[in-house]
């Protein structure tokens, strides 16, 4: 005990270091004012109070930008207008025409200029205009998780345990390598190059998938395995799971930031607290917070009631702690889920390579809710040997964030004792499920009913336009989307007859397969999203043939001569048995 306390008093002081800069703010601290809210100017002529600038001036500096000439040539007719934003920069909006001269076209560019030297700062045209998440801010997501004296440590923690330098050519290697592939589109997207970080996400996203189907295939049995050693003890990890947790809470705590994910589900809490409705009511500056399943506002409730919500987007200590127990709620669930398959070896490894994957400290640094995806897939999983609990749970998750419902006909038809499930498990699957459904479905359907329900969840996420996938970053691509959209579909009806035997292992590989196959249609995708899938890919990639690292040969035990002659005679006096 003595050794994981200094462990983890060792994580928080590493986690201190690294969110050195952030050090002195507080949970309870009131926010400095929006620095990026716009304001019109009294006049354009005269310089604001405070300002050196007037409005005409940034509007002839922005026309001077070579991007803002290229763009008023291919747009013609645009109008523009100057805004105060923050207390010393200015914004200039470009806007396409409309025949109504009151009323503003589609913004087409944007240019940033300081007011004290009428330098331009940014210079924002295409899918940035609109989606500022896009341009490559550093620390908008994930804060300090970014680092590369964090992420690199991390990228090789994650996967030298499971390297067999004996044989390198393990598949195994290459599997772990991809999942840390992310990371190069990740890269440059913070860059703010999303025509390339786009593009770069569907490899990995490919390989898994195929690779988890390869991994549903049950093993012959009596068919010679080779299975994959730590390279290190199984206890070296728990150190190093304690290590990882106590850091991640640590940087959470003193360096992260709350996206307007976890601050929606902070926001629906309070609404579902204070009785008012929890769709149709979201402020202005989380307007659209509202698209989720009612649990992962449930969720947020036992949080919200701790530390009350201000009213504002402050440091929101709520989903600060919310996403720690989401986090360490799927690392308790792969633990447990590893015992049932292999022993406490692999529960130990899922836990640990969890806590070590760079990108799961990237969502909880950023406080999403995506985690709460994973914690309730893999309770799933938990309960797969029971047809009614593990129908319920399939609902759980389900209202979350939808993408989980496409893992309803894999469930339904898994039977633990092998082969597929019969008639009445299927009839209490689908009770399970239909009753959950229904209790968790009250609150919103009797504030607004279905249709309010179904026009800000999945309608609006079915219709969004989004530039985070190949979809919506490319023309001309509306064939090929249909298509995957064929083949999601289908995949996921599919794995609920083939293959005939399976495990949890295959369970586990079929049921990320199908969460791939899910996002891969998707018009916005992004980066929190790989924690959906990644609980299950461990376990199916790591599930079946991880073994604890084996002790070297025991020396030869010692003898006494004269013991062992003193036995001999003994058994001589013993009279032989007879029939």
């Amino acid at each position: 005990m003595r050794q994981a306390a200094a462990v983890f008093a060792a994580g928080l002081l590493l986690a201190g270091l690294a969110a050195a800069p952030a050090l002195g703010q507080t949970a309870g601290s009131l926010p400095p004012k929006d620095p990026n809210a716009l304001t019109l100017p009294p006049t354009q002529g005269d310089p604001p109070a405070g300002h050196r600038r007037t409005a005409s001036a940034v509007v002839a500096i922005a026309d001077r930008q070579p991007r803002i000439i290229a763009m008023r040539r291919r747009h013609r007719g645009t109008t523009r207008a100057a805004y105060l934003k923050g207390p010393v920069r200015w914004q200039v909006s470009y806007f396409a025409k409309r025949r109504d001269p009151d009323v503003q076209g589609k913004e087409l560019a944007q240019v940033i200029i300081d007011d004290a030297t009428g330098r331009p700062l940014e210079t924002w045209t295409g899918h940035q205009v609109a989606w500022s998440m896009a341009r490559g801010y550093a620390g908008a997501f994930g804060r300090k998780s970014n680092a590369l004296y964090v992420w690199i440590p991390l990228c090789l923690l994650f996967i030298l345990p499971f390297v067999d330098p004996r044989r390198p050519f393990r598949l195994i290697h290459l599997d772990l390598l991809v999942l840390l592939g992310f990371s190069a589109s990740l890269a440059v997207f913070n860059h703010g190059d999303i025509g390339v970080s786009v593009p770069l996400a569907y490899p990995p996203l490919l390989y898994l998938l195929v690779r988890l189907l390869w991994a549903a295939r049950v093993p012959t049995p009596g068919r010679p395995r080779r299975p994959i050693n730590l390279l290190v003890p199984a206890t070296w990890l728990v150190v190093g799971l304690i290590f990882l947790v106590a850091f991640r809470i640590g940087l959470n705590v003193t360096n992260s930031n709350v996206i307007d994910v976890g601050y929606a589900g902070v926001i629906g809490a309070d609404n579902l607290v204070d009785g008012d409705p929890l769709y149709g009511a979201f402020p202005d500056n989380n307007a659209q917070g509202d698209t989720y399943g009612p649990v992962n506002y449930y969720a947020y409730v036992p949080f919200e009631q701790t530390w009350a919500w201000s009213g504002r987007w402050d440091d929101l200590p709520a989903a600060h702690g919310a996403a720690i127990l989401f986090d360490l709620l799927t690392m308790l669930g792969l633990w447990l889920l590893g015992r049932r398959i292999r022993g406490p070896t692999l529960g130990v490894a899922l836990a640990y390579a969890w806590a070590a994957f760079p990108f799961t400290l990237f969502t909880l640094n950023s406080n999403s809710n995506d985690s709460l995806v994973a914690a309730t897939v893999v309770g799933a999983l938990l309960l797969a040997s029971s047809p009614p609990a593990r129908g319920a749970m399939m609902a759980v998750a389900g209202l979350t964030k939808f993408a989980p419902f496409a893992l309803a006909p894999l469930l339904a038809t898994y039977r633990a004792a092998g082969g597929r499930a019969r008639p009445r498990e299927l009839l209490v699957f689908a009770a399970g499920f239909a009753l959950a459904l229904t209790v968790l479905m009250l609150p919103p359907l009797t504030d607004g009913g279905l249709r309010l329900f179904y026009e800000r969840t999945i309608d609006y996420q079915g219709g969004r336009d989004s530039p985070f996938s190949l979809w919506g970053i490319q023309d001309g691509l509306g064939g090929l989307h249909t298509a995957v959209k064929v083949f999601a579909v289908g995949l996921a009806l599919a794995v609920a007859f083939v293959p005939r035997r399976r495990d949890l292992a295959s369970l586990a590989a079929l049921a990320g397969a199908v969460l791939i196959g899910v996002q891969l249609t998707v018009e916005h995708w992004f980066y929190l999203y790989i924690v959906w899938f990644l609980p299950v890919a461990l376990v199916a990639l790591l599930g079946r043939d991880l073994e604890p690292r084996r002790p070297g040969p025991r020396a030869p035990a010692r003898t006494d001569p004269e013991r062992e002659a003193a036995v001999a005679r003994s058994r001589q006096r013993v009279p032989a048995l007879t029939r």
